[in-house]
C-alpha cells in the first residue's frame, strides 16, 4: 500500500505543489473567516501561516528534489510569502500586512527545509 501512495504521489508531486501554492494564494488574498473557538490561542494566524509555508516548501522540496535546488526553492518561497503580504495590503480591505505573517511563514519554510531530507530518506525507502 505504501509503494502506491509513494508512485501516487512521485508522479503528482509537480502538480501538489502548484495547487498548494495557489491555494495558499486564495487564502491570503480572501476575505478570512471568522471562527469561533472555546479555546482562545493569541497566535493562532501565525500557527496557521507556520504550517501553511511548512507544507507548500515539503510540497516543493519533494516536486523538484532531483533538481537539489533547496536554498532556491526556500528563497523562492520567501519572496512568494513577501509578495503575498504586499498583495494583502494593497488588493484587500479586510488584510492587512504584517512583518509578523512573513517571519511566520519563514519559520514555516525553514523547519521543512530542515527535516526534509529526514522525510525524504525514508520515503525512499519505502
Amino acid at each position: 500500500m505504501l509503494k502506491h501512495i509513494k508512485n501516487l504521489l512521485e508522479h503528482s508531486a509537480f502538480l501538489i505543489a502548484i495547487v498548494l501554492t495557489a491555494l495558499v494564494a486564495f487564502l491570503s488574498l480572501s476575505n478570512p473567516v471568522q471562527i469561533d473557538f472555546d479555546l482562545k490561542i493569541t497566535f493562532l494566524d501565525k500557527i496557521f501561516h507556520t504550517c501553511a509555508y511548512f507544507g507548500l516548501t515539503l510540497s516543493w522540496l519533494f516536486a523538484l528534489q532531483k533538481y537539489s535546488k533547496y536554498k532556491l526553492i526556500g528563497f523562492l518561497l520567501f519572496i512568494y510569502g513577501i509578495l503575498m503580504e504586499f498583495l494583502q495590503g494593497w488588493l484587500t480591505q479586510n488584510r492587512e500586512k504584517d512583518i509578523f505573517d512573513v517571519a511566520a511563514n519563514s519559520l514555516g519554510i525553514i523547519i521543512a527545509m530542515l527535516i526534509f531530507n529526514k522525510l525524504y530518506k525514508y520515503f525512499i525507502k519505502i
